[in-house]
């Protein structure tokens, strides 16, 4: 079972990075293509993707120190 547990945290560590890859390159996008447009009354499309940007990259790097941290623990 203990392999299990660990199986689990190296796979929410990868989404974390994945979800994170996601936020970066959909932030791209709506800086992009949606400057001086509303965003579904949110905002406009831009600054919200400045926003995503920065959360992606932030949650990128978290799933790498994730990841790091898992393998030389040696829960993953």
């Amino acid at each position: 079972m203990k392999h299990v547990k660990n199986m689990k945290l190296g796979i929410a560590a990868l989404m974390v990075y994945i979800l994170g890859g996601i936020g970066v390159f959909g932030g791209i996008g709506l800086i992009v293509f949606m400057r001086g447009k509303d965003l579904l009354g949110l905002g406009e499309g831009h600054t919200i993707g400045y926003l995503l940007l920065c959360v992606g990259a932030g949650l990128s790097v978290l799933g790498v120190l994730l990841m790091r941290i898992f393998r030389n623990r040696g829960l993953a």
